[in-house]
């Protein structure tokens, strides 16, 4: 961000009625468009991908790091950049705009796999990336997507760097699974696992991303409160614990921050009290998933987890649970029951025993594994708090 940008986002943070000035720019499933403080492993994704520019192909390519890291936020924002700064109105990218040696086309095409779990849903988010023409969303078979995949690629000096994110998560296409989708175009297409695991069987290059240190992700908050909040709303000195709390994990900080704006706006507060902090930090399940895996989920699964957050749960078995949620919805009661196993075995929520005096198999209850607060907020149209 350049020095201009910072004034004029400052300058906005003071016109403005409430504490909230950008609800994005706070929100933990949104990436900024130049991560902070990721300088140095962009460099070695540039390092991997430079033989792009001479209108080659690189090798495949892992993007690995822990939870919270920014795996995602560094590989979107990337290849937003290389498409956006080189591309064409496709999104494409003319290597000879750098090399001046070549004529072949590369796009590079990020494909998030909570969101694309069929091969007919990767051909079609591949295509509407790398195709002008429109991609049917119904219509038409996998075997169709795949021959308009394969005539895409079939000119020499057009290929693509197709990163799968999320491959090693339950429920998702595996990176395996895509090199088979892609083999057709096998020739023109170089992919890019990005997750917290290499794939197995790894031989490829490795780019490795590091937790955040503590300071590093102090700067990753101040960046987000100084555009998103109003001036004087979060001093330093909190900023500066949150980061310490969250251990290097740039998603639970930002949810605990997010839920503490949210928690402030609800009691019409002027500023985010320690009361609303220690809320929300209290609500980032340690260990937990990312609030994304949750709102990645189907509308009715999603409509589930909300009443689960409603009900008191606790000291409850399952059944129980299900028939408060199902009379709350407008699902069956086995209909919520199946999610709500299906669910747990996802890792999404948390199967917990219960105590018993008797004997037999013994009951137990659910718990969400994700921040609930920005779940909440970020699942319903009605939760933005300006």
């Amino acid at each position: 961000m350049n020095l201009a940008e910072r004034i004029a986002r400052r300058r906005s943070a003071h016109r403005t009625d409430g504490i909230v000035v950008n609800r994005n720019h706070l929100s933990p499933v949104v990436h900024r468009s130049e991560p902070i403080g990721r300088g140095p492993v962009l460099e070695q994704l540039l390092d991997a991908l430079e033989p792009v520019f001479d209108g080659e192909l690189p090798d495949s390519a892992a993007v690995v790091g822990p939870a919270g890291a920014g795996t995602s936020a560094i590989v979107t924002a990337l290849f937003d950049a290389l498409n956006a700064r080189l591309g064409e109105p496709t999104r494409s990218i003319g290597t000879t705009t750098r090399a001046g040696s070549s004529g072949a086309v590369t796009w590079f095409v990020y494909v998030d796999a909570r969101r694309v779990g069929s091969p007919f849903a990767f051909y079609r988010a591949v295509l509407s990336m790398v195709s002008n023409d429109a991609v049917p969303e119904s219509g038409v078979g996998t075997d169709a997507l795949r021959e308009r995949l394969r005539t895409r690629f079939s000119r020499p000096d057009r290929r693509a760097v197709v990163a799968i994110d999320h491959h090693d998560e339950p429920e998702t296409l595996s990176y395996g699974r895509v090199r088979e989708l892609v083999e057709p175009v096998d020739d023109a297409v170089t992919t890019v696992a990005v997750g917290q695991t290499e794939p197995e069987d790894w031989t490829g290059t490795t780019v490795t991303v590091p937790a955040y240190r503590h300071h590093e992700l102090a700067d990753v908050v101040t960046d987000r409160t100084s555009t998103g909040l109003t001036a004087g709303t979060l001093d330093h000195e909190t900023v500066r614990e949150v980061a310490i709390w969250a251990d290097g994990n740039a998603h639970d900080a930002l949810a605990a921050l997010f839920g503490a704006t949210l928690l402030a706006v609800e009691d019409g507060a002027d500023r985010i009290e320690r009361s609303h902090l220690e809320a929300a930090m209290e609500d980032v399940p340690e260990p937990g998933v990312h609030v994304d895996r949750a709102l990645s989920l189907s509308e009715t699964r999603q409509r589930v987890l909300c009443g689960l957050i409603d009900v008191d749960a606790a000291d409850r078995p399952i059944r129980e649970v299900a028939a408060e949620i199902a009379e709350r919805s407008g699902l069956t009661a086995g209909t919520v029951k199946r999610f709500l196993y299906e669910l747990a075995d996802r890792g999404v929520i948390e199967r917990v025993p219960l105590s018993t005096s008797g004997s037999g198999r013994r009951p137990s209850t659910v718990v969400p594994r994700f921040p609930t607060i920005a779940f909440r907020a970020l699942a319903s149209p009605d939760g933005d708090p300006r």
